[in-house]
């Protein structure tokens, strides 16, 4: 089995269940941004979260060692991504990723933000316009050394 097939596999018993992804987040006591994106093979899981989602989703032996696996990150087949979504945050990077740059350049120095030792965040903000996205994004300063 390929990864792809066990996303398909993961994707069809969630919607089969009528499960959410914050719902299998809380059922296996994991973070919901890190379990969305390993529930989409971004990340592997270890094999006691493996077996609990095989027992939540009734997923067949052979996914359990797949999604053990390491995966090869990143899911942008095509740049810009063509999802509406998806373009408006590569958008938002374009625009305002060299301030962003900048701005930890003035704080932290000379270095980048890690995206292993990472943390996300999605929450909605009730606001008078109108319900608003609030994305928080939290890695590691790595300082370069030469």
């Amino acid at each position: 089995m390929r990864r792809s097939e066990a996303t398909e596999a993961l994707l069809e018993a969630k919607r089969t269940k009528q499960l959410t992804f914050s719902g299998i987040a809380e059922e296996l006591g994991t973070d919901r941004v890190w379990t969305t994106a390993a529930l989409l093979g971004q990340h592997p899981f270890d094999q006691d979260t493996a077996q609990d989602l095989q027992t939540l989703l009734d997923l067949p032996d052979e996914v359990v060692a797949v999604l053990r696996e390491i995966p090869t990150r990143g899911s942008f087949e095509q740049l810009p991504p063509a999802d509406p979504t998806l373009y408006r945050l590569y958008e938002a990077l374009q625009v305002y990723g060299p301030a962003l740059k900048e701005l930890i350049h003035e704080d932290f120095g000379d270095g980048i933000m890690s995206a292993i030792t990472f943390r996300a965040n999605v929450q909605r903000v009730d606001a008078e316009e109108g319900p608003r996205v609030h994305i928080t994004l939290d890695g590691k300063f790595l300082p370069y050394q030469w």
